[in-house]
This record gives structure tokens, sequence and C-alpha cells, in this order.
């Protein structure tokens, strides 16, 4: 049982006002808000070991290190990863998806076919266009229903032995969607093809266990998951890791350079080119430490009651529709009040304190499929309150109101 209180004091910036309202935070899918103990983690880096790592004898850049390798020995931990160095610290998902993008380009040839599905956000999609554009490789998408479900049975017959590559969201960052992955998974592989999976929105809620789910690729962001921005991860099997050139050429991913010819280091170091963030490397494992102080099973329970209370809420004013309704699905809410524009919505729950995203949240074809131009999404965390859903309910049927014609 959580004690939300508690869980609430962690999170210094739940005690914000704005506008003179208390802040209810509804944008978790697009960022969670960083507990202090991941906070105090960065300012003792900066204050008491900042230093490059990997490269310097000195006392600090050891201390530096240490805690950066140790940070990546906690994430191989908590996603279940068979190796360490088969966690590629990135700059964030988008970093992570195209290092497999690119080094995919000397793989593929033309006829040859990659799958991504309709519900994919814009960095799942961008990519793999621009590789196809590259190689003349062919882009297949799995269609969805209308309660934002992927078709499977659409996707069973897409997939021959011409695909080579298959690219899937673990969850809808836009509907909250889970998606079938592990079919996924296993029918690509059944026919060699390789698979990423996009974890960026399932990773807040759902513990995924690399080895049991036999992915090729997974990728997320440390933003999600109650740390920093600017850090995340791609995990690779080590096979393919070996197999994928080096992204960018630099520092700390070579083992010889001359004039005549480089070589590169072995992984992870050959995908980490440059300084990295290493502030948010160590963040990252403190926040993944924190989130399991918790528990996972205890968090999506708990963010489950209030998708379920929010959704019975919400659905009791009259001209609200949902957007993604699939039975499956995380603590996610996209909705439209009739004839009133979600922009018009979201800027009248902010001055109310209540801060949400409106727009097509980098997910244009799924807008375009339900014919709309954006939705308003409430997306929930485990420091949310069914108090806080009460006081969106009542601000978007004051929003209706101020906006009806």
């Amino acid at each position: 049982m959580l004690n939300i209180q508690n869980i609430r004091n962690d999170f210094p910036i739940l005690s914000r006002q704005i506008n003179g309202n208390p802040l209810i935070y509804f944008d978790n899918a697009a960022t969670s808000q960083t507990p202090q103990v991941v906070i105090d983690a960065i300012v003792t880096y900066y204050s008491k070991y900042n230093a490059n790592i990997h490269r310097g004898v000195h006392t600090l850049s050891q201390e530096a290190t240490d805690a950066y390798e140790h940070a990546r020995q906690d994430i191989q931990t908590h996603f279940n990863a068979k190796h360490a160095h088969e966690i590629i610290l990135t700059s964030g998902t988008t970093h992570s998806i195209n290092i497999v993008a690119n080094g995919f380009s000397e793989f593929l040839k033309k006829g040859d076919e990659i799958i991504v599905s309709a519900l994919e956000h814009h960095s799942n999609i961008v990519p793999w266009q621009m590789l196809c554009q590259r190689t003349g490789a062919i882009l297949k998408v799995i269609p969805i229903n209308l309660n934002g479900e992927l078709i499977v049975e659409a996707f069973n017959e897409l997939v021959s032995e011409k695909t080579k590559l298959v690219f899937v969201n673990h969850v809808s960052n836009a509907l909250g969607t889970i998606n079938p992955i592990e079919h996924i998974i296993k029918k690509s592989h059944n026919v060699n093809a390789a698979v990423l999976i996009d974890g960026a929105q399932a990773c807040p809620h759902i513990k995924p266990d690399l080895q049991a789910l036999n992915a090729d690729f997974y990728v997320a962001s440390a933003h999600k998951l109650c740390g920093p921005t600017g850090v995340g991860m791609l995990y690779g099997k080590e096979k393919w890791l070996n197999k994928l050139p080096p992204y960018q050429g630099g520092g700390e991913m070579i083992a010889d350079v001359s004039f005549e010819k480089t070589t590169y280091a072995g992984l992870p170091h050959k995908f980490e080119a440059g300084t990295p963030n290493i502030c948010g490397g160590i963040a990252f494992g403190v926040a993944l430490n924190y989130m399991n102080t918790i528990g996972f099973e205890t968090i999506a329970a708990y963010e489950n009651e209030l998708l379920n209370y929010a959704t019975k809420q919400l659905l009791t004013i009259e001209g609200l529709k949902i957007y993604g309704t699939s039975k499956q699905k995380t603590a996610v809410i996209s909705f439209n009040l009739k004839e009133i524009h979600p922009y018009d919505v979201g800027s009248i729950l902010n001055q109310l304190g209540i801060a949400v995203r409106t727009g097509h949240h980098c997910a244009q074809p799924i807008m375009d499929f339900f014919e709309i131009p954006g939705t308003v999404r409430a997306s929930f965390s485990f420091y949310n309150t069914k108090a806080e859903i009460d006081a969106l309910v009542k601000a978007v049927k004051k929003a209706k109101t101020m906006l009806s014609i």
C-alpha cells in the first residue's frame, strides 16, 4: 500500500503554485517529476567529484568513473540485460533509435522491408523513413482499429521473408495502449527479422525483463523514470552491437588511432563517443533505484486505479470523448470536448494550475486516423491522487462552460 503523502513529500516541485492554485501535474507521459534523492545525487556530483571519466588517474576521475559504471550496472540489473556492456548510455530514446537506424544502413538493400506500427511516436517513424531513403528498403505499417489497438492479424500478414527489421513501441505515448510485443517479437524472429522496442512510455509503469522478452534492441529515457533529461539507454544484444558500426567518431570510442587506421573500442564504449552526460547517467541509476524501492507492481496497481477512476469521472461529462480505449493500457487518457479545440481546453486548465499536454503528441498519424487536430492528454504517475483527478474533472467542466458556443 502506497503512502501517497510521503511519496509526494519526496518531490519538491509538487508544492508549487501555478496562477495561485496548487500545481496538479498530469503531463507525466512527457516528463515525470524528479524526487529529492535524484536532485541530491546531481548536486553531490557537481559539488564533490565532478571530473571526466575513464581517462584520469586522479581521485575525482576515478570516483566519477566508478559512480558512472555503477549506474550502468544498476540499469542492467533493473532491465535484466545479460551483460552490463549491452547497456549503451545515450542522450535519450531518440538518440538510441538513431544509433540503430544508422547502423542498419550497412545491412539493408533495395526491396528489403521494415515494419513499424501506426501507433509510433515520430522518433520511431522518421529515422526509419530516412533509412529507407538511404537504402531503398520499403516501409510497411501495422494499422490500428478504433480502440487504438494494433490489428495483429494485419501484422501477421505483413511479416515475410523480406522483413528485416520491426520497430514497435511497447506503449503508445498518445493513447496509452499496451502493445502485444511478445507476439510481435516471436513472429518477427520466425523470419529472422531484428526487433527494436521503444520502451519510453512503458518503463515508468512496467518493469521489462529484457532476457525474457528477447527483443534485439530496447530503448528508454531517464526523464520518464523520475530521472533527468538528456540521458537514456540503448539496450542491444551483444551480437547485434558487435555487428553495428559506430554511430559517431571521436574520443572514448577508439582502441587505437593513427593517420593510417583507427580501430574501435569494445562495448559499450564503441557507441559512446565524446564526454557523456556523466551526472545524468549517475542520476539515472539513482532514479531507477528510487522507483524500485516503491516497487513497480505497486506502482502499476495504483496507477491503474487512478486510470479507472479518472476514466469513469471524465465520462460523466457530456460531449467528452476518450481516444484509446484498449483494455490493456497504462495511465494515460487522451480526450476532446465536442467542437472545442484541445489547445483552448489546455489553456484554461493551466490557469487553474493543472498541467496537461495538448496537440498531436508527436504522433500525427494517430490524429489523422481519428480525423482530429489533437487531444488533451492527462497522464498520471504514482504521486498523483484521486483528489487531483476530481479537480481535473471540475476544471474540464468549467472549460466546457466557458468555451461552448
